[in-house]
């Protein structure tokens, strides 16, 4: 099952989240750059106090306990503001009506 979420990861070059079983942690915001057997590398970045690290770090699809994956996203100052709803796009690229 995570090889086809990785994989998939990997095609859609989408960002997604790791948690590892036998470090106890999560690796946040990884891009997955290869999938070769029971390997997967992961790329990411990572904050320490005033500094940004970048890691490239490759485990086995077997020591990863969870994949999560951002599904949308929505900035707090665009739900005060009106966001545009299926009756503001152009008749020509509604969906036609169900009913």
């Amino acid at each position: 099952m995570f090889h086809r979420k990785l994989s998939t990861a990997l095609g859609e070059q989408r960002p997604i989240w790791v948690f590892l079983r036998d470090q106890q942690r999560w690796i946040e915001k990884a891009l997955v750059v290869d999938l070769e057997g029971e390997l997967v590398t992961l790329r990411y970045d990572a904050e320490d106090e005033d500094e940004l690290h970048s890691w490239e770090e490759t485990v086995r699809i077997d020591s990863i306990g969870a994949i999560s994956a951002r599904l949308a996203f929505f900035s707090r100052h665009a739900l005060a503001e009106d966001l545009e709803v299926t009756g503001d796009c152009p008749e020509s690229e509604q969906l036609p009506s169900q009913g």
